[in-house]
């Protein structure tokens, strides 16, 4: 034997090995994405749910309205707030920007073939009453209306009288 065959590079040997692992991987990449690209995604669309009545909650408090449709389980369909339809500061309070708010609202869930409804109104901002007018405007044929705004039945304990 010769010199040079006895001295072989065994890290020689190990880069052999590991650079045939990598042709191999990525020869059954290839393939793979050669398989793949014959099955073309489907992609399912849901149809558009329709819902022709629900509940509307009106929340007015004393810095901004919103407005909450939902179908008869209590899944949203579309909100709006006066905030939200362009309304900035103390103009949000107003009755005027509830009523907006609320036709913005009756809008979005027309598109869901929305008709019907009955309305919860809690809270004791200004835009109460006009909120309903907006949703009577936009053809929202209200079955009934309850309020719901929370009343203590005598509440938490008064503080105690200050003394001079």
């Amino acid at each position: 034997m010769t010199k040079d065959e006895k001295t072989t590079d065994p890290k020689k040997d190990e880069k052999k090995t590991t650079d045939k692992k990598v042709e191999d991987k990525a020869a059954s990449k290839v393939e793979k994405a050669a398989d793949t690209e014959e099955k073309p995604k489907v992609i399912k669309r849901s149809k558009r749910k329709t819902v022709s009545s629900g509940r509307i909650y009106v929340k007015a408090g004393f810095n901004n309205t919103i407005v909450t449709v939902t179908d008869e389980e209590g899944r949203t369909l579309a909100w709006s707030t006066s905030g939200a339809t362009g309304f900035k500061g103390s103009k949000k309070s107003t009755p005027y920007a509830a009523q907006m708010a609320a036709e913005s609202a009756a809008e979005k869930a027309r598109s869901f073939g929305f008709e019907k409804a009955d309305v919860y109104v809690t809270g004791v901002g200004h835009g109460r009453e006009q909120a309903l007018r907006g949703l009577i405007a936009q053809g929202i044929a209200i079955k009934a209306i309850y309020d719901i705004t929370p009343v203590p039945h005598n509440g938490c304990r008064q503080p105690r009288v200050r003394r001079n």
